[in-house]
């Protein structure tokens, strides 16, 4: 199987043609030019297949190292080693510092050159492969890949995509669930910080004791069991994207210190006495008010009118349920891929039903439900109404047949806990995890209906 492709530019032809040889004996296929310009042409026509261009410094028509930052900028994720047959080290660190893989002098052994080549092509691949996977991991966090229309969801996506350019400090507001770390990740992608880090911290998950640490990290020896030093995730994101989910549970001194970060980008490590220095976009998030909040006096008003510089209303699915047929079928090929059989199937009833539940967990709970559904519901069946959680179900059933016979929500309640059951094949303990309600709660039902 081919190596990959050389580019070799050199204006000795029987040399050049010798070092190809060698080349082509190590499996690659090798693109020859005897000129700059021939050789700039030949790579402007292959820029995506050529690994690595093999240049002499001095050709009839310029010299390698001032040509070297075309060939970069023809092929960025291209090496670039370079060969002379005088070399000086004054160029040699010159064309290193300008982007040079490496710099050879003309004569070399064949295994030294074919040794240099292989190196550098291999650094190609793999800088290949990381650029196939931003534009995977862009692709996967970028607006367009928001599922939905609804005119709630199109007004945040506008200005997350007007703010995202710039540097500015934005504030997500919305309900747990509701897609707000999705919304970071694309005003990160869609920033020109996109190839620096995204760090996401979320400051309910650890204890606020701790949450300054982890935030700024520490110095061996601050406290005890400091053994060694901590970059905080402010200097792990420098450069790039800090999001931190449900700040309003940041205690009054780690506030007071984030404040100061954003205002002068640079903090004091527990245990230091220098300060450290980044360069960080913060994007944070909560599900509360948090200007109420301000002004109850729970949350400092003056960090909160610096991270409010763009708040952004992240709407509830409740605010977008025409846009939930579509994220089922989404979810539905989601899971189908993960558990590696076909995707679930709707019936016209189930899909009205769960447009027309409210969504007190958001998207969250709809992706929850649409797992569960792809793992309980057989092959070659299409999910029913009857297949969804009771309470689905008693939104979706008509108000007219529920006043008119009060055993109807009974019914629906009696069937599904029924059907569960069955599931579980009697197993009452993932009965009720499966219903998510208590033991106490399953047994009662049991016993009023009889089950």
């Amino acid at each position: 199987m081919p190596n990959g492709t050389i580019l070799l530019i050199d204006d000795e032809a029987m040399l050049r043609q010798a070092i190809a040889r060698t080349l082509e004996l190590d499996g690659y296929t090798v693109l020859q030019a005897p000129d700059a310009h021939r050789g700039l042409q030949a790579l402007r026509e292959h820029a995506d297949e050529v690994l690595v261009v093999l240049s002499d410094v001095k050709l009839p028509d310029g010299r390698g190292l001032d040509l070297l930052p075309r060939y970069k900028a023809l092929a960025p994720l291209a090496e670039v080693v370079l060969m002379t047959a005088y070399g000086t080290i004054a160029d040699g660190v010159r064309a290193m510092k300008e982007g040079a893989f490496d710099y050879l002098t003309k004569g070399d052994a064949d295994e030294q050159l074919s040794v240099v080549v292989d190196r550098a092509a291999d650094k190609a691949r793999l800088q290949r492969r990381v650029a196939d996977l931003e534009k995977k991991v862009g692709a996967q966090y970028s607006f367009d890949s928001m599922i939905g229309h609804a005119p709630a969801l199109e007004q945040a996506k506008r200005v997350a995509q007007q703010v995202a350019l710039t540097d500015a400090t934005v504030l997500l507001e919305g309900p747990t669930g509701a897609g707000k770390e999705l919304f970071a990740q694309a005003i990160h992608q869609g920033s020109p910080r996109r190839r620096k880090p995204f760090v996401a911290v979320n400051c309910s998950a650890f204890p606020k004791d701790l949450l300054e640490s982890e935030l700024f990290g520490y110095k061996k020896g601050a406290f005890t069991g400091a053994l060694t030093d901590k970059k905080g995730q402010f200097e792990e994101a420098s450069g790039g994207t800090l999001f931190l989910d449900e700040i309003g549970e940041l205690e009054a001194g780690a506030q007071a210190k984030l404040l100061r970060a954003l205002e002068t980008q640079e903090f004091i490590k527990l245990g230091d006495s220098r300060p450290t220095k980044v360069n960080v976009r913060l994007v944070a998030a909560t599900n509360r008010n948090l200007r109420q909040e301000a002004d109850a006096g729970h949350f400092r008003p003056d960090l909160y009118y610096r991270l409010s510089v763009v708040v952004i209303g992240v709407p509830p699915l409740s605010a977008r349920r025409a846009d939930v047929p579509a994220l089922a079928l989404f979810f539905a090929q989601q899971f189908a891929v993960k558990l590696r059989q076909r995707p679930l199937t709707f019936s016209p009833e189930a899909l009205r039903a769960l447009e027309t539940y409210g969504w007190p967990g958001n998207v969250r709970e709809l992706k929850n439900v649409l797992e569960r559904a792809s793992i309980l519901t057989p092959p070659n069946h299409a999910l029913a109404v009857d297949d969804l959680p009771v309470e689905i179900q008693l939104a979706a059933a008509p108000m007219a047949s529920v006043s008119d016979d009060p055993r109807t929500l009974r019914n629906v309640e009696k069937q599904h806990v029924q059907r569960i059951l069955l599931e579980c094949g009697g197993n009452k303990t993932e009965a009720a995890r499966v219903l998510g309600v208590a033991h106490t709660t399953l047994y009662r039902k049991i016993q009023e209906y009889g089950l």
